[in-house]
C-alpha cells in the first residue's frame, strides 16, 4: 500500500521525498517512520511532498528505493528497517545485502538514498535507536540527512 501524507497545505518548494519502510519489526520501524515524519514537519517540509511506501522487510527496500528514485519528482529516498541478529546467518545476509543494494541505488541514480536500516545484536539496541520522542531517533536523523543532501547536491 502506498500512502501520500497530506495534512498541511503544500508550500510547493518542489522537493519530493520518499520513505520506504519495512513492515518486519514494525514495532521498531513504526517509531522510525513517526520520528522521520515529525522531523520533516519540524524542518518545514510539507507533508504533501512526502510519499510513504511500506514493504515486507529490509531485503525489499533497495528495489523499491530504485523504482522511486527513478521518478523525476523524487529527489531523495529514505530507507527504514530493522534487522535483529538471530541464531542463523540470515541476519548478516539481510543486513549486508540491504545495505549494498541501497548504496547501489544511490550510485545508479545520483540521488540521496538514506540508509537507516538498524542492524543490531539485540532487540534492545534497536529499540534504543528508535525511541519515541527522541531527536536522536534514527528516523529523525534520516530526515535531516535527506534535506541536507538534497541541498548539498543542488549546490554542486
Amino acid at each position: 500500500m502506498v500512502k501520500k501524507i497530506s495534512k498541511l497545505k503544500c508550500c510547493s518548494s518542489g522537493v519530493k521525498y520518499a520513505i520506504v519502510v519495512a513492515r518486519f519489526n514494525a514495532f521498531i520501524t513504526d517509531q522510525l517512520l513517526k520520528a522521520c515524519l515529525d522531523e520533516f514537519s519540524r524542518l518545514k517540509v510539507c507533508s504533501c511532498e512526502i510519499q510513504v511506501v511500506p514493504v515486507p522487510g529490509a531485503f525489499e527496500l533497495p528495489v523499491t528505493a530504485l523504482k522511486l528514485a527513478r521518478k523525476k519528482n523524487i529527489q531523495a529516498v529514505i530507507c527504514l528497517g530493522a534487522v535483529v541478529k538471530g541464531q542463523t546467518f540470515h541476519y548478516e545476509l539481510v543486513a549486508q545485502e540491504s545495505a549494498r543494494g541501497i548504496q547501489e541505488v544511490a550510485l545508479l541514480t545520483g540521488k540521496p538514498i538514506v540508509f537507516e536500516v538498524l542492524a543490531a545484536d539485540t532487540l534492545e539496541l534497536c529499540v534504543a535507536r528508535a525511541k519515541e520522542g527522541d531527536r536522536d531517533n534514527k528516523g529523525a536523523s534520516a530526515a535531516r540527512v535527506a534535506v541536507e543532501m538534497v541541498t548539498t547536491l543542488k549546490a554542486i
